[in-house]
């Protein structure tokens, strides 16, 4: 069970890392600190959408498996 377990981690972590890397920079590092320079706000659609909630969806199976991991 626990060699299922680090396996599936490992698949999860690698779709993590892909999803991440393909979002929207944003933007960039001025951003971070609040001098957005007139950017607004705007709504996620297509698969910026997709991309958004597959890495929100991945960030939780790989916890969820991680806690598994760890009482197993």
């Amino acid at each position: 069970m626990q060699y299922i377990l680090t396996i599936s981690q490992v698949i999860i972590s690698i779709g993590l890392i892909i999803t991440i890397l393909f979002q929207r920079r944003g933007a960039g590092g001025s951003g971070i600190f609040g001098s957005g320079g007139g950017t607004s706000y705007y709504t996620k659609r297509g698969f910026e959408k997709i991309l958004f909630t597959t890495s929100i969806v991945l960030a939780s199976l790989f916890i969820i498996t991680a806690f598994l991991n760890l009482i197993i």
